[in-house]
């Protein structure tokens, strides 16, 4: 066997530490930065991380794990695949932005949820016309970069079978997968060329596998890997999974000439010591969990990499998956509670677990047993912090806990919601608007203590006056208050909830330039005040328009936190549900006569194997009934998904029974009706009409031809109009003129009736 590594991972951050790539980013769209500038701060951003990785004594550095946007967009990239539309863009960088944002006259690709979790990919279009070529110099230049640095590189590529797996095709309906034979001799070229430049390994990304797979599936897996393993010269190869258990793809691959595999030990349950052929390869073991930030337990870890070396002999220890998903580190924390610091680990102290778990493997326990004695005490700590038992909690939660939560059937709360006398085609947008510039530097004074909480409430009020005003001049029909108050749609929630906690710079990456700060979910949950009474009510004394109150569901708030592990997801579920379900109630007393309980995330915790899939349907949509539960037939609950192919949960979300559904369509062009209508759903629904992920302004026209394909499937009195989800990323001026053609649309569609 080749030489082989003793601790690595599986990827890391490339948003910078302090999120320098997306300012970067975002200056070189607005005009500020050119493509010099912009590859300066790139190169330095990688060449930091390769370092870091290095000095904290990996042996194996994973490179080409940098994007400017995201990884399948770069492989698109490097195998000639980015769609038809971009190609008469002479410059090869705009040509990338232009397939992942568009601009006014190219739409961009579809973006969906990487497996089930919170980044979000471009999906690659394939159709008869693609032709397939290597363009290998992105993963090139990076891997002659990093060597130049002496550093241990090990290029990463995402999978010929993953990459078709989650391309979409276009114009044709032959199954992709049918097509790896044009792509397989690219890999195999690249192969040499990495070999050439002087990789001893290449990490080849299969995380489509550890779904569920047909025998047709892993057959071509198996003869992918074959080819491949057959190249010479090559690097070693390690094929790497992530995010559950590979099950009957693992014997196929043990079978193949790859030299390695990666396993993830954490979210996988798979058996490996009796896979035939396993035994001969580099087992490359994810023990330490590359999602979530909860201290490593080093003794349950070690003890499976001791039982990992007897039964197979050469492994490695890894994260689970890339750290791309945790923040850079606990060093940038200064206000989290100290013992409950003591219970994390983000991306560096992740790698430090890495080393430490590495020299138990090679140099024994009695080396770093410290470190072992430190984890230990942590968790103990944690096991009895009181924090996480509040018997009041628990009691109320369990009085509330019907077999059968909900509301009144769908017809009777229809009729009680009539008094709303909404026109048909009712207008209206989905929660947020632009986060301007006075926003933020009065968020930013009230962090510095320039302004006090009286003034930043005038500030806010003023921004909300100003909402307002401009939705009665568009002529919406529902409106929002805009959410200026709020920094994020779940840190918001968390930060007035008992049982959470908020960092000060651990910020993920969710999808291109867009940048979250999950809060920590580490304890019992509990609401102690109301959340959002006095900004909703505020909206709604500014006019006579009914004004919606906009929430973040129990779901959505628990796949956008760091979760605590010490307890079903479910029961912390239903603690959130319990405290949303509250502030529904407050907000009805109020006079909020419609309520918005946003669920963006119900697809993205979906389980990848479908035998998981119903237990997870079933609480997530209790928790989302219980939310919903306390309100009166005569107040409209409606709810919100985006960011996903809407197909596997569509029964879920006619369960869910909300009186009105917003749903994300603009760049998939209204498939998701057809789905609904298969599975009879019968409420209200507002496919969206304009793309908010793109900058480019659709026409009067355009959205008028959306609705008019939209009514061929949904009643007109059962139709929204809307936009695909929130405005905050966008600027003023876009949204401006593409919400006045949103209405204008409703109105030409009306008279057509």
């Amino acid at each position: 066997m080749t030489f082989t590594f003793t601790a690595t991972v599986l990827g890391s951050p490339r948003i910078g530490p302090n999120r320098e790539l997306k300012k970067a980013v975002e200056s070189y769209w607005a005009g500020g930065l050119d493509a010099v500038g912009l590859e300066s701060v790139a190169k330095d951003l990688r060449r930091q991380t390769w370092i870091d990785l290095r000095g904290a004594g990996l042996d194996s550095v994973p490179v080409n794990t940098f994007s400017y946007y995201d990884h399948i967009l770069d492989t698109a990239a490097m195998l000639g695949a980015l769609p038809d539309r971009v190609a008469g863009i002479a410059d090869e960088l705009d040509r990338y932005f232009t397939a992942a944002r568009g601009n006014d006259t190219v739409s961009p690709l579809e973006m969906t949820k990487w497996f089930d979790t919170n980044y979000h990919y471009l999906v690659p279009e394939i159709s008869p016309s693609t032709t397939f070529s290597l363009n290998p110099s992105k993963v090139l230049s990076e891997l002659e970069e990093a060597l130049s640095l002496g550093i241990p590189a090990r290029p990463v590529v995402v999978g010929p079978v993953t990459f078709l797996l989650l391309s979409k095709s276009v114009d044709s309906d032959a199954l992709l997968l049918d097509r790896l034979d044009e792509i397989v001799p690219l890999y195999a070229d690249l192969l040499t060329l990495l070999a050439e430049a002087g990789a001893a390994w290449v990490q080849i990304d299969e995380p489509a596998l550890v779904a569920d797979r047909t025998a047709d599936e892993i057959a071509c897996t198996k003869s992918a890997y074959d080819q491949l393993s057959a190249v010479d010269p090559r690097p070693a190869i390690l094929v790497a999974s992530y995010f559950g258990s590979l099950g009957d793809a693992l014997p196929a691959l043990a079978s193949t000439g790859i030299e390695g595999l990666g396993v993830d030990l954490v979210a996988g349950s798979d058996s490996l010591a009796s896979v035939p052929g396993l035994a001969s390869k580099h087992v490359v073991a994810g023990v330490v969990d590359g999602r979530n930030i909860w201290r490593a337990d080093l003794d349950q870890a070690s003890a499976t990499l001791a039982a990992l070396v007897e039964d197979l002999g050469s492994v490695a220890v890894s994260t689970s998956c890339s750290l791309l998903h945790v923040p850079y580190t606990l060093d940038a924390e200064s206000s989290l509670d100290e013992t409950l610091r003591s219970w994390l680990a983000f991306g560096t102290e992740k790698v430090h677990e890495v080393v430490v778990l590495g020299s138990a493997l090679t140099s024994g326990r009695e080396s770093v047993e410290d470190e072992f004695t430190l984890a230990r005490a942590a968790a103990s700590t944690r096991t009895s912090d009181p924090r996480l038992h509040d018997g009041t909690v628990r009691a109320q939660l369990e009085a509330l806990m019907a077999p059968n939560v909900g509301r009144s059937p769908a017809l009777e709360r229809r009729k009680a919601q009539s008094g709303l006398s909404l026109p048909l085609l009712p207008t209206t947008t989905v929660g947020s608007y632009p986060q301007t510039t006075r926003i933020r530097l009065a968020r930013a004074a009230l962090r510095r203590g320039e302004i006090d909480q009286a003034e930043y409430l005038n500030r806010m009020r003023a921004e909300i006056a100003d909402v307002v005003a401009l939705q009665e001049k568009l002529d919406l029909d529902v409106l929002v208050h805009g959410e200026p108050e709020r920094n994020d749609m779940v840190q918001y929630f968390a930060e007035q909830l008992d049982g959470f906690a908020a960092t000060e710079n651990g910020w993920v990456q969710s999808y291109g330039s867009r940048c979250v700060r999950p809060p920590i979910l580490y304890g019992d949950v509990r609401r102690t005040n109301p959340m959002t009474i006095d900004w909703i009510t505020y909206a709604q004394s500014l006019t006579r328009r009914p004004v919606k109150g906009i929430l973040t569901g129990p779901v959505t708030i628990l796949a956008w936190s760091f979760v605590r592990d010490d307890q079903p997801v479910a029961d912390s579920a239903y603690q959130v549900a319990m405290a949303i379900r509250d502030e529904t109630m407050d907000l009805q007393s109020a006079g909020i006569r419609i309520i918005q309980v946003d669920e963006p995330a119900l697809r993205e915790l979906l389980p990848l194997r479908a035998v998981d899939r119903q237990t997870y349907l079933d609480w997530s949509v209790r928790a989302f009934r219980l939310a919903t539960s306390g309100v009166a037939d005569s107040t409209q609950i409606h709810t919100h998904l985006c960011y996903s192919e809407f197909g596997d949960v569509i029964e879920a979300i006619v369960d869910l029974d909300a009186d009105v559904t917003s749903l994300e369509a603009a760049r998939s062009h209204m498939e998701v009706l057809d789905d609904l209508k298969a599975v009879g759903f019968d409420l209200g629904v507002g496919p969206g009409v304009y793309d908010i992920h793109s900058p480019r302004v659709p026409g009067v026209e355009e959205i008028a031809t959306s609705l008019r394909r939209a009514l061929k499937i949904v009643p007109v009195d059962r139709l929204w109009v809307n936009p695909d989800c929130g405005l905050k990323t966008r600027n003023r001026t876009e949204v401006e003129a593409s919400l006045r053609n949103l209405v204008d649309a409703a109105k030409l569609v009306r008279t057509e009736l």
